[in-house]
């Protein structure tokens, strides 16, 4: 099958160790866009409608993490966000990227987090959507994704907590994202990472806020204030830890920023990245 017939296959990288799928456009200096954690997913999925926007002033790179979407899935690797954060360490350092601006949806905020904590020379700027990262009391949103089981009823009530916008979830989308969490390997390595009790999930993709409240980048947190998944006070935390931080809260607006107020992400990040 070509990637004009599947556009979530983009080149492969090694990336400490970990062959990894990742999209590419643009030129310039380097953007990594970390996808978060919903079942099914794919940097496609997530950064689709992001890609081309950033691309006309950026080098955008959206890798797949692993354990989601097209990347190796190694036998005995422990997911977790140690992991993550070297993979994309790892992906920065085969693809000779001295410096990466750094955009994290959800999960991958907290991967943005821990790489910028522990790397702090290799990140230029910080945008965390929806982020995770600090500690809070596990939402029922996040308890039902994070606890899927392959269903296609079962994915209409996970699409059901991201989106505010009804219209954006539909039987068409519950449908395309069922059949990309059932295929081989998907659900897999999904029902591994997060099982129950996930409160100690929550804490295990923190970094410790001694170290968030150091790090000296300019970062652009966003949220949206129907977020179900990922509640609204997490973002006004690091709001108060990150001295160089600022905050744009979306309305009538779920955890899919960048889906539901799609231009507005795009022109906020694009400003703060050139600013």
């Amino acid at each position: 099958m070509t990637t004009e017939e599947k556009p979530e296959i983009g080149k492969t990288a090694d990336a400490n160790g970990i062959e990894t799928n990742y999209l590419e456009a643009g030129q310039g200096h380097a953007v990594i866009l970390i996808h978060g954690s919903g079942p099914g997913v794919t940097s496609y999925a997530n950064w689709r409608l992001v890609i081309p926007a950033l691309a006309a002033n950026f080098r955008v790179l959206a890798p797949d993490m692993v354990g989601f979407g097209y990347s190796e899935r190694p036998a005995g690797i422990e997911y977790g966000i140690q992991t993550w954060a070297d993979q994309v360490v790892g992906l920065m350092d085969t693809l000779q990227l001295g410096t990466a601006h750094i955009v994290g949806n959800s999960f991958g905020g907290a991967i943005a987090l821990r790489t910028a904590v522990q790397h702090p020379d290799r990140v230029g700027k910080l945008v965390l959507m929806g982020s995770m990262g600090v500690p809070f009391p596990i939402t029922e949103g996040l308890d039902r994704v994070w606890g899927y089981q392959p269903s296609f009823e079962n994915m209409r009530k996970v699409l059901d907590v991201f989106a505010y916008n009804r219209e954006l979830v539909n039987d068409e989308l519950a449908e395309v994202r069922y059949r990309g969490s059932i295929q081989a390997g998907f659900q897999e390595s999904f029902a591994a990472m997060f099982p129950a009790p996930r409160q100690r999930w929550v804490e295990a993709m923190c970094s410790p806020e001694d170290d968030i409240a150091k790090l000296p980048h300019r970062a652009l947190i966003v949220h949206g204030r129907e977020d179900q998944v990922i509640p609204l006070q997490t973002s006004f935390r690091l709001l108060e830890l990150i001295d160089q931080a600022d905050l744009r809260v979306f309305s009538h607006c779920g955890h899919w920023s960048m889906i539901e107020r799609t231009s507005d992400f795009n022109r906020n990040v694009t400003e703060f990245l050139l600013g």
